[in-house]
This record gives C-alpha cells, sequence and structure tokens, in this order.
C-alpha cells in the first residue's frame, strides 16, 4: 500500500520501552539502568525557579550550548585530571542516541562505510544504523566473559569492503552484560587504523569510575559517548555529550538539528553539575546493594550470573532452570520468567540472550530476589 516507505523497513522493528505501571500493580522498574532516585525535591524547585525567572519560552534555546559544554568540560576535567577537555572537544545531544545517529550520518551514510559491533551490546547502534541504510557487521563475544572475539572482529574488517567498516562500537562497561573493556580489547582499539572511528560509550561511567578519557588527545579518531540518563537522574529530559578531536566535533555540529537540546533540559544538565557530589552520592550504596543481589543470584541454583562494573546484573539460567521452566528454548525460558516477574510487578529486560537486571532501591532488590526463589 504505502509504496513509498523503504521496502527495508519491514524488517526493522521499534525500539521498545516499558509500560507504565498502575494502581493495581506497583512496577519495580529495573529494565531500563534508570537511577532508582528522583530529583532532589530542593534541586527540581531550584529548576522550577530557573523555568519561572530565567527561560523565556518564546524564544529558542541556545543552539550553541556554550555554557553546558564548558560545564561538562570541568566536570570531565574533575574525574579524570587528565583528560584535558575544553568545550571545543564536546559535542551535546538529545540523549547519547542522537549523537550516534550523528556520528552514523558524518560517516557512513550514502553507502560510504558499514559499523562493526560486538554482540551483546547496546542495541541502538544496530537499529539506527539499518535505519540509515547502513550495513551492520556483527561478531560476537567469548561465551565465558564476554570479551570481544577480537581475531573475528579483524578478521571481519579486513574481509568487509564495498562499504568498508569505518566506525566500531563499544560500550565500557558493555550493555546488557556490564563487562568493563579488558586490557587486550584496549590494545586492540589503540591499534586500530586512524581511518576507522572508534566509539567508545561511557553510559556508566559514575558506576564504574572506569575511562579512556585521558587518552583521547592521543587518539583523533575516538569518541567517548556519556549521558545525563543514568546516574544523573535526567532519563526523563534527555541529555547526552560527546568527547572527541575539535574537527570530529565540527562535523558534528553540522549534523545535528538546530536547538536540538531544550532550554528546560540545559537549564536541568548544568543544574545537576554544580549539584553533581551531592547527586553521586548515592552510588556507594547502589554499588553495596549491586553486591548483595549478585551474592543473592550466586546463591539460586537455576542462575548464572556474572560480575560487574555498572548498575546492574545479567544473568541466563542453567541447565536446572531451563528443565524447571519446561520451555524449549533459553530465550522462551527467559521471556517466560520475564514475564512472570512482571505479573508480580518487577520489570526486567530480556535482551542478548539474557536477563538484564537494575540495581534498584533495597526494597526493590529484595522483592526481586524473593520474586524470582518463589518462582523456582
Amino acid at each position: 500500500m504505502f509504496t513509498f516507505i523503504r521496502s527495508d523497513l519491514n524488517n526493522l522493528k521499534a525500539y521498545t520501552s516499558h509500560p507504565g505501571g498502575s494502581a493495581e500493580i506497583p512496577l519495580d522498574r529495573l529494565d531500563t539502568n534508570e537511577c532508582p532516585y528522583d530529583l532532589p525535591d530542593n534541586l527540581k524547585q531550584k529548576l522550577a525557579e530557573s523555568y519561572q525567572q530565567l527561560i523565556e519560552t518564546n524564544r529558542y534555546p541556545d543552539g550553541s550550548h556554550l555554557k553546558l559544554k564548558e560545564a561538562i568540560a570541568k566536570y570531565v576535567n574533575e574525574a579524570t585530571p587528565l583528560a584535558d577537555i575544553s568545550a571545543t572537544n564536546i559535542s551535546v545531544g538529545n540523549g547519547s542516541d542522537e549523537l550516534i545517529r550523528s556520528l552514523l550520518i558524518a560517516t557512513c551514510v550514502g553507502g560510504e562505510g558499514s559499523i562493526l559491533t560486538a554482540t551483546p551490546t547496546f542495541s541502538m547502534y544496530s537499529i539506527l544504523a539499518k535505519t540509515l541504510g547502513i550495513p551492520v557487521v556483527d561478531v560476537g563475544r567469548k561465551g565465558s566473559d564476554f570479551e570481544i572475539d577480537i581475531t573475528g572482529a579483524e578478521y571481519a574488517i579486513n574481509k568487509t569492503k564495498n562499504p568498508s567498516v569505518r566506525v566500531v562500537f563499544v560500550v565500557h562497561p558493555n550493555s546488557p552484560t556490564a563487562n568493563a573493556l579488558t586490557s587486550q580489547e584496549l590494545s586492540w582499539l589503540r591499534s586500530l587504523p586512524d581511518d576507522i572511528l572508534v566509539v567508545i560509550d561511557e553510559a556508566y561511567f559514575e558506576f564504574s569510575q572506569i575511562s579512556m578519557a585521558e587518552e583521547l588527545n592521543q587518539h583523533p579518531n575516538w569518541v567517548i559517548l556519556r549521558t545525563f540518563s543514568k546516574a544523573f537522574r535526567l532519563a526523563s529530559l534527555r541529555v547526552g555529550y560527546a568527547m572527541a578531536h575539535p574537527k570530529v566535533i565540527i562535523n558534528l555540529e553540522k549534523i545535528r538539528l538546530p536547538y536540538n537540546l531544550s532550554s528546560f533540559s540545559q537549564a536541568a544538565a548544568q543544574l545537576v553539575l554544580n549539584y553533581s557530589q551531592d547527586l553521586l552520592s548515592f552510588i556507594p550504596e547502589i554499588l553495596r546493594e549491586r553486591g548483595k543481589l549478585f551474592t543473592a543470584f550466586a546463591e539460586i541454583p537455576v542462575l548464572k550470573v556474572w560480575e560487574s562494573t555498572a548498575n546492574f546484573l545479567y544473568v541466563r539460567l542453567t541447565d536446572e532452570g531451563l528443565k524447571l521452566m519446561g520451555e524449549s528454548s533459553q530465550d522462551e525460558s527467559l521471556n517466560s520468567l520475564m514475564q512472570q516477574l512482571k505479573s508480580q510487578g518487577t520489570l526486567i529486560r530480556h535482551t542478548g540472550g539474557g536477563l538484564r537486571i537494575t540495581v534498584g532501591t533495597p526494597e526493590e532488590n529484595q522483592r526481586t530476589v524473593e520474586r524470582i526463589k518463589g518462582i523456582f
């Protein structure tokens, strides 16, 4: 019927998010790696005052994002003193998703390149590439620790032609498997030629405290992505940022939509950076709870759980768990478990052949453990 729609879109699925809760079944939302705590009331009040007194809704927002970029640079340099980042190294987007899309447009659109990912990983790299008609080259990971199959990746890069691989996407630590890049993986990234863009997604930096920002100036073909949606509690306002060589940033600025970030979102991001020490003080609790969850899951015979350097855990079912679920495959069993937990009020995400479970409040975590034990 709609012949004006690209035929290849028929094979794509839209990214789906969690449904809302209800009064009857309040949901523990442990499926999207958000912070379990909202902004404190005093900061919401300050943001409301900013909206009332400073923001003119009849005026376009600051399209340069200069004040926000300067605040981000200050934060990055304080967190990683050898980074030496300035506003010219930063581009700001409507979430990291917009920045990923801009990077794809800047490098691969029009048959000029393909991207390489290692599955399982963040699905939006592949989804956004495919919506732009960009080929995706996918390699595997080791089953034991989810390290990238470097030999397979090197082979894929050398083999892929017309178009060749122009962008490699990695997450540090990876989602959904929560493992940080190993020394071998980092050595491989450092060895990639300058005509391949290396995108290192550090969405969970505040939880891992592991960053490659200090090496950014040594690698003009690297881009580091971060977000305000996780530790900074601004998931609803969609603010992300990219750090890269100024010439890369200039091209991202050419591609992004004008006024892509609202005045309110910019004000909120600057506010949380001003109060970053107080806002991030909850992280030790999350790390303690992560340890408790890991121990609890490790003691459940039907689960296989991996160590995490992020604010979530990744689990799969053991052979015993598969038998108890009575399904024909790992994916069917995991989907059944996810649905049973949802019916009891816990949302988790089935992705990459496993279950990704966000670390929530102590109460949410306890309920999750009890519900999983109840099922088995």
